[in-house]
């Protein structure tokens, strides 16, 4: 309950003394007390004054009227089926120790909102109107002053009631028809199919209808919309101009033209039209494909409003608006929304401001609202970055429109957030089968005697004389007739076409073909190319006054580009990002501490030792734009975000890093809902890369993997690429070959923690000059014949395998890397194998349980492959487990050492895996074996 400690004191020297206070310190007062004396001071000319005292009477009225601003909408009439909740205190004049005997007596505090000297009875008429009828607001706890007098001065100065000409009335009302007709003709022609309507909240249409025709009118040339499947129909017909034909033609269940789309498409997918405004503006929208997560694609949305900004428009936000239509208990509930608002105003993610509209069904699925949330409004959470909050009676249509049109001016004028929550109700439950009676039986029998919003509002105008009977009659008339013939045109479609989604954007690329992931394509750049790229990004300009240890740093990695150096993980990287940049392609990086690294080694972004000032090597490259953003602590909604953006500009390299590879579950609705089924379910291709730091060092369960075998479960025809690189020149191709392929997936790459500054993982200069990304590196050191054991492994595991071979002067052991592990390059693999004809031994060796990593993957790759089937890999790893990691470090290294000392074992044991707990070379057991006083087992 809001409380203001203003409204109980009103003795005339108490307020005397607060007043003096205010005019010495206006900061020393309560927020109340500070805004109460600012609404006396914008008047304060006009007030009579008895001595140096101020007339109490007309501190209680402009107290009122400040209880009107900040209270009001807790006492409107915006809710068009349920009674509200009270409050108190109420705004009675009594709680401002005035009366009724006061309503004929003239204030000039009626010069504060816009009305001059008047009577209390007109100043609360004007308030009443204003703050608690279809339009309530919530505004006084913006810290912006200019913003709060802006709103302030709008909605006071015309009483927050809308003003429609003739015209215009009979254009929302054609606009609230259509929305209607749509759902009682789909309701009518196809019984008993799921459709989630949009009955009861059907002012939505004429909702954004004006907030298209509003932007357009004020430069904006581009709309991206982000909603849930409950009204989505509607949208795409009324809105979107999507033909009913297409969406009669789905109900009638026919096949779509690309027989590998799978789901529930026609609630689902993404679509993109062009429109003409009646100013006859150009206005391209697009609807944002999404899943049942409701509030998942809010991110998304974002993310393709920014590419859009930056890659369209030359930053200018304001030519741009993403739309984020919520429901009341998803905004209120999924956590996603508030990451996304807290993300609205920092520098690599911030659009100019988004327009939320609330679909305030007041129920959420079955369960009432009052069990929903804690908070007064589902709204709240906008209050965490101070956006107004309009609540608009949803059956009051020309208030509605009148709040979006308010809402699209304050976002242009402050490029921030509005929320605007419609309250109205669902017609039908869930889904039109559904019975919403079970559980909410008294507002259904309110619902169910409820008329629309149309008949409302044609009754409200044709007794106004504004609309004649007939007049409505035809309006209903040509809608239904035209959905009459679009529906026998539907019969006709043999089959469905996909919608179209941003295809001007991908036109150029295609599909990928199973063939394409045989080999890859040459990535290699001429060594002085090379050379030319490190001189540029290891360049400090001499007035940056650098770290000194970033000098040394520096002056390192120009060594590593001198002769035939050695070059680490991190140069490995940098030239893959300036290589692109030089081609002119964009490359966009964003995550927790990217700039610097979470291990520090990439330090793209360098700042100066005595001050805040920062440079960026590799913003020198003129041909395309490096952006490198350091992300709020979030993983949901800035991996959707930079999927989002990804999706929009697909010739960028977009890439999202994690902190540690195992912070991707907080990012998990993403991965599954998007990243590895939007091309199957949607036809959405995306090329976003993922870089999850994976490898065992002895830190623990929680930053040791990054869950691979979770992702491999997600693999299926090629969907998504799984990369565990060992070197810096692998890396380098890998990113390379994102954007160099005619067609865009998504790629995890789990890459390294110990292997940023291990002196065995580095690359020699023609590693980067020759060839291309290299799926499976076989060992060229071994002869064929003389191999016993063939390893293979993947990752960090690899350098201390080769060190101990080397110690142990095994000449008889091969080992190979799989630097892709998805798709499986299973040909390459097969064709190495049948080089070795004496193998005795066929080790998969991997640091992770073996319930985790890879193993389950390559284990049931072996046996379902063809070309794989005669040959048995048998597994050295942890053992099973429920914890990815042992937090003992003396364990860890127990068990690392074990994993080593078996994959070299020549015990004769069946079954050199994890049935086998002795370790043996030879005969002699491990000292340690002995210490765990494990015994052997034959």
């Amino acid at each position: 309950m809001d409380t203001f400690s203003f409204l109980n004191s009103s003795e005339p020297e108490h307020l005397e003394e607060l007043y003096q206070q205010y005019l010495k310190d206006p900061e020393s007062l309560g927020s109340g007390w500070k805004h109460f004396f600012a609404g006396f001071e914008f008047a304060g000319n006009q007030y009579p004054v008895k001595g140096s005292q101020v007339v109490p009477g007309e501190f209680k009225v402009i107290n009122l009227i400040n209880g009107y601003r900040q209270r009001g909408h807790l006492f409107t009439k915006t809710n068009p089926v349920r009674t509200r909740r009270t409050y108190s205190p109420t705004l009675d004049l009594e709680n401002f120790r005035l009366s009724k005997q006061d309503l004929e007596k003239k204030f000039s505090a009626g010069q504060e909102i816009g009305i001059g000297k008047a009577s209390l009875k007109d100043i609360v008429a004007h308030l009443e109107q204003t703050y608690c009828r279809s339009v309530a607001v919530e505004y006084n706890y913006i810290r912006d002053t200019e913003a709060v007098e802006w709103l302030k001065t709008k909605m006071e100065s015309n009483r927050n009631t809308p003003s429609f000409s003739r015209e215009q009335k009979k254009k929302i009302l054609k606009k609230l028809a259509e929305s209607v007709n749509f759902e009682k003709f789909i309701h009518k022609k196809f019984p008993g199919q799921k459709r989630f309507s949009l009955e009861g909240a059907e002012s939505l249409i004429p909702a954004l209808d004006h907030v298209i025709e509003n932007g357009a009118e004020h430069g904006i040339r581009e709309f991206v919309i982000g909603m849930p499947h409950r009204g989505r129909l509607n949208v795409l017909a009324n809105i979107m101009d999507k033909s009913p034909r297409e969406i009669f033609s789905e109900f009638a269940g026919k096949e779509y033209e690309d027989e590998l789309i799978l789901g529930d498409v026609k609630y689902h997918l993404g679509y993109t039209t062009k429109k003409k405004s009646t100013q006859d503006k150009d206005v391209e929208l697009t609807l944002s494909p999404n899943p049942s997560h409701l509030e998942a694609v809010n991110p998304v949305v974002e993310g393709m409003t920014r590419a859009r900004i930056d890659d369209r428009y030359e930053g200018q936000s304001q030519q741009i608006c993403p739309i984020l239509i919520h429901g009341d208990a998803s905004i209120a509930g999924q956590g996603i929304v508030y990451e996304v608002l807290q993300m609205s105003g920092l520098k690599g993610y911030h659009t100019g401001g988004t327009l939320h509209l609330v679909v305030n069904n007041q129920i959420g699925f079955t369960t009432n609202y009052l069990d929903g949330r804690t908070s007064t409004y589902c709204t709240d959470v906008a209050k965490t970055i101070q956006s107004p909050i309009f609540h608009i009676n949803g059956d009051d249509v020309e208030a509605v429109v009148y709040a979006v049109n308010l809402a699209m001016e304050y976002r242009e004028k402050f490029h921030k957030d509005v929320f605007i929550d419609l309250l109205c109700y669902r017609k039908y439950g869930h889904n039109e089968s559904d019975e919403p009676r079970f559980t909410q039986p008294i507002l259904y029998k309110t619902i169910e005697r409820h008329p629309n919003p149309k008949e409302i509002y044609q009754k409200a105008l044709i007794e106004a004389g504004e609309l004649t009977t007939e007049e409505a009659k035809t309006i209903d008339q040509e809608i239904n007739s035209g959905l009459e013939k679009l529906l026998g045109e539907s019969r006709e479609i043999e089959r469905t076409q996909l919608a179209n989604f941003l295809s001007e954007n991908w036109a150029h690329l295609r599909r990928a073909k199973k063939s394409d992931f045989d080999i890859s394509p040459e990535t290699a750049l001429e060594e002085e190319k090379l050379r030319a790229l490190g001189e540029k990004i290891t360049h400090i300009p001499e007035n940056f006054k650098a770290f000194r240890k970033i000098n040394k740093l520096f002056n390192d990695r120009k060594k590593m580009m001198e002769g035939k150096g050695k070059l680490d993980w991190a140069m490995g990287e940098l030239l893959a990002y300036a290589s692109l940049l030089e081609e002119g392609r964009n490359v966009r990086l964003s995550g927790q501490d990217v700039e610097r690294g979470t291990f520090s080694h990439r330090h793209a972004v360098l700042t100066e030792e005595d001050s805040a000032r920062t440079y960026t090597p590799l913003q020198e490259f003129k041909n395309a734009r490096f952006d490198i953003f350091n992300s709020p602590l979030s993983e949901y909604g800035v991996l959707g975000f930079d999927y989002g953006y990804a999706m929009a500009s697909p010739d960028a390299l977009t890439i999202w890093e994690a902190q540690f590879g195992d912070f991707n579950n907080g990012a998990q609705i993403i991965i599954d809902q998007f990243i590895s089924s939007a091309e199957d379910k949607w036809n959405v291709m995306n090329g976003l890369v993922l870089l999850l730091p994976h490898g065992y060092e002895g830190q623990g369960p929680e930053h040791s993997s990054a869950r691979m075998e979770r992702f491999l479960t997600l693999c299926a025809e090629n969907n998504i690429q799984l990369a565990n690189p060992t070197n810096p020149a692998s890396f380098f191709h890998l990113l390379r070959r994102q954007l160099h392929r005619p067609f865009r997936k998504p790629l995890i790459v789990f890459t390294p923690k110990s292997l940023l500054r291990h002196p065995a993982a580095v690359s020699e200069f023609k590693d980067f000059s020759t060839g291309g990304f290299r799926e499976y590196i076989t060992d060229e050191e071994i002869k064929p014949e003389e191999t016993h054991t063939y390893i293979m492994c993947s990752g960090k595991i690899y350098y201390e395998l080769e060190e101990e071979r080397r110690k142990l002067g095994r000449n008889d052991v091969s080992i190979n890397r799989l630097e892709q592990i998805y798709p499986l390059p299973y040909k390459q693999i097969a064709n190495h194998l049948k080089s070795f004809p004496n193998i005795k031994k066929l080790l998969w060796v991997q640091e992770e349980p073996a319930n985790m990593g890879a193993w389950p993957f390559i284990h049931q790759q072996f046996r379902d492959l063809d070309a794989l089937k005669e040959y048995e890999p048998r597994i050295i790893s942890r053992p099973e487990s429920g914890s990815p990691a042992t937090g003992s470090s003396q364990f860890h290294f127990q068990q690392q050492r074990k994993i080593i000392d078996k994959s070299f074992s020549m015990c004769d044991c069946p079954r050199i895996d994890l049935e086998c707990k002795m370790v043996c070379i030879g005969n002699q057991w491990r000292t340690y074996a002995k210490e765990l006083n494990l015994q052997p087992k034959n």
